[in-house]
Order: structure tokens, then C-alpha cells, then sequence
């Protein structure tokens, strides 16, 4: 084949192709002539690919091919508006419309510490069963405290982050059998119960509300927001009422991977409070302020994007070209 005879002959279609591909409105009679010379172009593009070993034709080709078929077909939405739309819609939604599950297990963990943590400091029996006087003091006037500034602060936010992320993790993992996330939720509540009655049996609850507060606050709710989404998708496989129970789950469970992106976010910022807020020598009150606002922020967010996004529809779940068709059901 005579390359340059082809190319002479059919360069003024791939220029027109060309020109149209890079407008921004077009009318009937264009968008016709485009699909038109797509179609001859993508032949041509074939023609010289079999029989040709130019590379600067063949990327020429390819080029204009390669944008009128994303004119045509259209192209998939750019990543920073996913990036949009899963922060301002789609978590913001996700965890607004868990929020009673949220707040379940916000109150159900907040009994279990208070009760523990009164029992444990009244009661001198149980304080020696939980260590030596020795072990008890070490942690009182030392450890607890210390733990917040041994480390380097930007390697201990990484630590926090990720183990806060690792009990995160574990409601979501947990979150279809429901007991799992009331055992990881009853375990924590333990700990921080434990530790709270050991330390207001010595006088020292004042330092243990200074320390834990700051970051405390978010912390503790992407935790409960976590099992929550977990609880969520329990109950969706419990009583998945007019769906059926692999949609009701489905759809819950996508909602709760949303839930799952959005708080590595906020859990790298409650990291970065306890790493820089909480062992800082402000003075308490303003430690706690800090972490108060941050946390504020955190809800009002919550609540400024996802409420409007709920009432209009949004669950969380994927967009409803990605989710897939759905079988209809009885209402």
C-alpha cells in the first residue's frame, strides 16, 4: 500500500474528525458527521496498523480515534469528582444514616466503662486482682501519662492511627455476625473502664479525663460510628424487610465500605490530636477545647452534608450505575 497516497487521500476526514472531537457543543447534523468519520477513521486506523510501520501516523490515528470514541461513548467521571462526591455525599450519608446504631453502641460501651470503673474504684479487692500495688502505682503516676509522649509524635500518630483503624477494622469484619462487634465494643469499654476506677481510686481521674479527652472524642466515635455500620449490615441479614436478604446485605455492606474509606480520614486526624494535642504542655482546658472543636467539626460535617443527602435519596451504597440492576420486589 502507497502510504502517502493514503494518507493524502483521507487526511482531510481525520482533520475534520479532529476539529469536531474538540469542540464543546455540536449540533445534530456534526454529532451524525462524527460518528461517521469515527467509523471510517477507526478503519483506516486498522488498515494502517496491518500494513504499516509508520509510528507517527499510527499515533496520529490512534489519538483521534481514541477521543471521538470518549465523545461518543463518553469517559468516566474524573477521579477528584469520585473524590467530591464520596466526602460531601456519600460517607457524610453513609454515617448520618447510621447514627442511632452509632449512638446504641456509644451508650451501650459509655455504661459498661462508667459501671466498671465505679465497681473497680470502690472496691480494693478487685483493684489488686487487676495487678500488684507495685504494677497499680507504676500506672497511675507514670505509664499512663508517659504513654502519650515516649514516642516521637509523628510515629506515635502512625501507631494510633493505625491501631484505632485495627479495631475499625475488626466491626467491619465482625459486623454480619453482631455478637463480634459487641465483643470488640465490650472489650474496649473494659479497658477504658478498667483503667478510669484505677485511676480515680488514687486521685488521679482528673489526668485521666485530661489525657483521654482531647482525642478521645473522635476517637472513640469513629469506633462506635465503625459498629455501628457493622450492626448495620447485622440486622440488614436479620430483618431485611421488603428486599431480599443477599440485596438488603449487599446494599448495606457497600454503605459500610463507604463508612470504612471516610474514617481512614478521620481517624489519621484523631491520631494526629493524640500525638500533638494531647501530650502538649497547654493547659488542659485548652487541650480539651481543641479536641472538643475538632470533634464538633466532625458532627456538624456529618450532619450539614448528610442529612440534605439522605432525605433525597442517598444511602451510601454505590452510585446506581455501578450497583447494578436489581430484581423488583413486593412492596
Amino acid at each position: 500500500m502507497d502510504l502517502d497516497a493514503f494518507a493524502a487521500v483521507n487526511s482531510a476526514d481525520w482533520d475534520t474528525l479532529d476539529r469536531l472531537t474538540r469542540r464543546r457543543r455540536l449540533s445534530g447534523a456534526e454529532v451524525d458527521e462524527m460518528v461517521q468519520l469515527y467509523q471510517r477513521a477507526a478503519t483506516h486506523l486498522s488498515v494502517v496498523r496491518s500494513s504499516s510501520h509508520d509510528p507517527a501516523l499510527v499515533a496520529r490515528l490512534s489519538g483521534t480515534v481514541a477521543r471521538a470514541r470518549t465523545r461518543i461513548a463518553g469517559g468516566n467521571e474524573p477521579i477528584t469528582r469520585e473524590f467530591t462526591r464520596m466526602f460531601l455525599v456519600s460517607f457524610p450519608a453513609a454515617v448520618y444514616r447510621s447514627r442511632w446504631w452509632a449512638f446504641g453502641a456509644a451508650l451501650g460501651s459509655t455504661l459498661v466503662a462508667v459501671a466498671l470503673g465505679w465497681w473497680v474504684a470502690a472496691n480494693p479487692r478487685v483493684q489488686a486482682s487487676a495487678g500488684t500495688e507495685q504494677q497499680i502505682q507504676q500506672l497511675v503516676q507514670n505509664d499512663f501519662e508517659n504513654y502519650y509522649s515516649e514516642h516521637a509524635a509523628s510515629g506515635f500518630a502512625v501507631q494510633v492511627w493505625t491501631n484505632n483503624a485495627w479495631v475499625a477494622a475488626l466491626c467491619f469484619v465482625l459486623g454480619i455476625t453482631g455478637v463480634g462487634v459487641v465483643y470488640v465494643l465490650a472489650n474496649n469499654a473494659l479497658n477504658i473502664g478498667l483503667v478510669a476506677g484505677l485511676m480515680a481510686a488514687n486521685g488521679r481521674l482528673d489526668l485521666f479525663f485530661g489525657l483521654i479527652t482531647p482525642h478521645g472524642l473522635l476517637e472513640l466515635t469513629c469506633v462506635f460510628v465503625a459498629a455501628g455500620a457493622g450492626l448495620q449490615v447485622f440486622w440488614a441479614w436479620v430483618d431485611p424487610g421488603p428486599r431480599s436478604r443477599a440485596r438488603a446485605v449487599g446494599e448495606e455492606g457497600r454503605a459500610m465500605v463507604t463508612i470504612a474509606i471516610g474514617l481512614i480520614v478521620v481517624l489519621l486526624v484523631s491520631g494526629v490530636v493524640e500525638a500533638f494535642v494531647t501530650p502538649s504542655p497547654l493547659p488542659t482546658w485548652a487541650r480539651i477545647a481543641l479536641g472538643a472543636t475538632v470533634w464538633l467539626i466532625f458532627l456538624g460535617y456529618v450532619r450539614y452534608f448528610g442529612r440534605p443527602a439522605v432525605l433525597t435519596g442517598e444511602t451510601g451504597d454505590l452510585a446506581v450505575e455501578l450497583a447494578g440492576d436489581v430484581r423488583p420486589v413486593a412492596g
